[in-house]
């Protein structure tokens, strides 16, 4: 690719993490490319802080951060979609405003996308950073299809760590903004970029993905079962894919027993079991049928780099 086919637009959207979003900024601003950077830092539901705008030339090439608000729905989804309609340049990448890129990001992935000329999107191994340790997780090249996507959420395929071309991007469509509470909407996105593009991997651990009690989702499990729901409903194929759609009901049985709807996880389970006995998340969600404290399994569960 010729320079100025290499230039990205980064989007990072962010919501009262004002310390947080310069990291964000730094690491991707840091990275050595040889091809214009700029950032579209969009606020979210929060007042826009203009003193980060910046724009500066650094080795012949421009690095910038443009500041506006979401002018779609609020949320995630709808300030993804906002700043992806602001960027200017052919490829779009995402950084959420708690993770940080690591040095050497963009070029690794570049080289994937050499590589791997038929991919229009790419995507690195992370860190995992949780409760002060770092857990490394390399995504497999092989598994990054549509097939494999519906039988695993694969969160080693991180939204921070997503290079993909505006073309592409515009085949894809907007972030979906109607799912409940914005859950999943990065999931929903990867299996519709699945369907049109293979998946480049630069198997290196090039960004950190910081959990924390902090973080948005963190035990809100009315919207996630409410989300899981709206997936299956969304994708038929998940009951051709036997695996993943139990893998699906053990996370709904999980949050429904974290409500106290014991009725309902008793049903998700007898599901479950019908569709793969050896799904690991029914015995858990049992457990915390029986009173086993649901933020205390997903910590544990935070701890070895898994959600629930």
């Amino acid at each position: 690719m010729a320079t100025n086919e290499r230039a990205v637009s980064t989007v990072i959207a962010t919501h009262n993490r004002p310390e947080l979003v310069r990291r964000a900024i730094d690491g991707v601003l840091s990275q050595d490319h040889d091809a214009d950077i700029e950032i579209v830092l969009v606020f979210d539901n929060s007042e826009p802080d203009h003193s980060l705008e910046r724009s500066e030339v650094v080795n012949g090439f421009e690095r910038r951060v443009v500041v506006i608000t979401n002018d779609h729905s609020q949320g995630l989804a709808g300030a993804r979609n906002t700043g992806v309609a602001k960027g200017s340049y052919p490829w779009i990448a995402f950084c959420d405003d708690d993770d940080e890129w690591l040095p050497g990001k963009l070029a690794g992935q570049f080289r994937a996308l050499e590589a791997n000329p038929e991919a229009r999107v790419a995507t690195t191994g992370i860190f995992i950073h949780y409760d002060g340790e770092d857990i490394e997780r390399i995504p497999d090249p092989a598994k990054l299809t549509f097939s494999g996507f519906l039988n695993d959420r694969m969160t080693d395929v991180h939204p921070s760590a997503t290079l993909v071309s505006a073309e592409l991007i515009a085949e894809i469509g907007d972030v979906d903004e109607t799912i409940p509470g914005g859950y999943g909407e990065d999931y929903d996105w990867l299996l519709r970029a699945a369907r049109l593009s293979p998946f480049a991997v630069a198997p290196a651990p090039l960004i950190r993905v910081h959990w924390h009690g902090g973080s948005y989702f963190f035990e809100k499990w009315k919207t996630i079962d409410d989300a899981l729901q709206f997936l299956v409903d969304k994708y038929p194929e998940f009951h051709d894919h036997p695996e993943g759609l139990a893998r699906i009901r053990g996370q709904q049985a999980v949050a429904q027993a974290a409500m106290k709807d014991r009725g309902r996880a008793v049903s998700t389970v007898r599901e479950i079991i019908k569709l793969k006995p050896t799904e690991k998340r029914w015995p858990v969600a049992l457990l915390v049928a029986a009173g086993l404290p649901a933020g205390q399994v997903l910590k544990a569960a935070h701890k070895l780099g898994k959600g629930i």
